[in-house]
């Protein structure tokens, strides 16, 4: 759960969320969306990736990134618990 907060302490991250909350998106498609070099929107999505909120896929010579909502849905069931 360490690296699911980590992941979403960054603004570019959350905003890479964002994005993908409206449709899967390769990676250069995300890049556009921001003012940052390529390896650092990739840095961003490892990041992701390993929090498990984003899941890949290649498609030809294109990965496409798609949001996991599962894993928040474990989260605000544990913080809801946590509440109790």
């Amino acid at each position: 759960m360490n690296s699911l907060f980590k992941a979403l302490n960054d603004e570019t991250r959350r905003e890479i969320l964002n994005l993908l909350k409206e449709k899967d998106l390769t990676a250069g498609e995300i890049a556009d969306a921001f003012n940052i070099s390529k390896p650092s929107i990739s840095h961003h999505l490892d990041l992701l990736k390993r929090a498990d909120l984003v899941s890949s896929i290649k498609k030809g010579q294109f990965v496409v990134y798609s949001i996991n909502t599962t894993i928040l849905d474990e989260v605000m069931q544990w913080i809801i618990n946590l509440k109790k």
